[in-house]
């Protein structure tokens, strides 16, 4: 790996998880320059559509620009079709894009996930434009320490609350051993009838309750 590819590596961590009624997408806040805290309420969730959200890690400036892509190709399909675009068109059409940049890559890694016509979906997505749906994923240098979690604690038939608990327990582990992870955490659920984010609050009481805080 040449080395300024190295310079640009960033630490974070994201997820997602498909439950019986919707999904749940969850990230923390703190984004890196080497050993330095550069931000501590970095936005890393973003709302794509009513029934769609996408999580980021990697370079700020490529996350922030794949958002508003994939933002205004949703609102496009929407004029254009009178519908809302299918989890796995959005997740294809960042796959294309990503794919496209062999020789100067967007620096990230992606989930995209959502509630359509066919069902409740998680998309992991990769530098190289790798698309992989799952029932949960997560990425960043904190997802080690989630995939032990939801690989303990993850089951067929959850609901949304039990998935915005076990995102909460598993972005809380990261943060606990992955010093590029922290600052707080956002999650949100979508569901045939909203796409819903917790504000602060609610997530510090889901922590004092879960005993993790």
């Amino acid at each position: 790996m040449p080395e300024y590819t190295k310079e640009l590596k960033k630490g974070t961590t994201t997820m997602g998880l498909t439950c019986k009624d919707g999904v749940v997408i969850a990230t923390e806040h703190r984004a890196t320059m080497g050993t330095l805290i550069a931000h501590k309420k970095t936005q890393k969730l973003f709302k794509i559509d009513d029934n769609i959200g996408l999580t980021v890690a990697g370079l700020v400036g490529d996350a922030q620009i794949l958002a508003r892509y994939l933002r205004a190709e949703a609102e496009l399909y929407r004029l254009k079709r009178g519908v809302r675009i299918p989890v796995k068109s959005a997740a294809t059409m960042l796959s294309n894009i990503l794919n496209g940049r062999r020789y100067f890559p967007y620096w990230v890694q992606l989930v995209v996930a959502g509630v359509d016509d066919d069902g409740y979906h998680v998309y992991s997505l990769d530098a190289a434009g790798g698309s992989i749906p799952d029932t949960y994923t997560t990425t960043g240098s904190g997802s080690p320490y989630v995939f032990g979690v939801l690989e303990d604690h993850y089951k067929d038939g959850m609901t949304i609350d039990e998935g915005i608990n076990l995102a909460i327990r598993g972005l809380s582990a990261a943060m606990k051993r992955d010093s590029a992870s922290g600052n707080g955490i956002a999650v949100a659920s979508i569901t045939n009838k909203e796409f819903k984010e917790l504000d602060d609050k609610e997530v510090q009481k889901r922590l004092e309750k879960m005993k993790l805080a």
